[in-house]
């Protein structure tokens, strides 16, 4: 699921053609927390408990990772409300959430941060090591992502 904005007629063939569905913030100046709200509030209408998030300017990860965050959530104890890939002490993105913190998130105001919720909730908090540096890779410039395709080419001629 991708949460758009005035960009919807740009991203729409774009999204459906990849199997994916969309869904509109109304108003995303209030930023990217309103998003993120917008985009939890889709998942819960659809009848689920738990959402993988990531960030636009992220890269994609491993299937690995995604199977590793999968494993740890589903094994998690009770009062873990939440998965958060690290890798070489920073944390990252994708992670996963379940129902208690996509709650939490709604709960608070649209001019809210992830971050800050998350501290909150810290001890409902797992972070799980990944052997994947992508998780923390943001990809702000044009430099960024031209690191990261030189990144990759050297990934691939290994």
């Amino acid at each position: 699921m991708i949460v758009v904005g005035k960009n919807e007629a740009a991203l729409a063939p774009i999204i459906y053609a990849d199997g994916a569905s969309l869904v509109v913030n109304p108003d995303p100046s209030l930023g990217q927390f309103s998003s993120l709200q917008v985009g939890l509030r889709e998942v819960l209408n659809h009848g689920r408990d738990a959402a993988m998030v990531t960030l636009v300017d992220r890269p994609p990860v491993s299937s690995a990772t995604i199977h590793t965050l999968r494993e740890a959530f589903a094994t998690a104890e009770q009062n873990i409300w939440a998965v958060i890939p690290e890798f070489s002490g920073k944390h990252g993105h994708p992670y996963l959430i379940g129902r208690e913190m996509i709650e939490a998130f709604l709960r608070v105001p649209a001019t809210s941060t992830a971050r800050d919720v998350e501290h909150g909730h810290q001890k409902h908090i797992q972070y799980v090591a990944v052997d994947d540096p992508l998780v923390a890779v943001n990809i702000n410039t044009p430099e960024d992502y031209a690191g990261l395709v030189t990144r990759s080419r050297g990934i691939s001629d290994c």
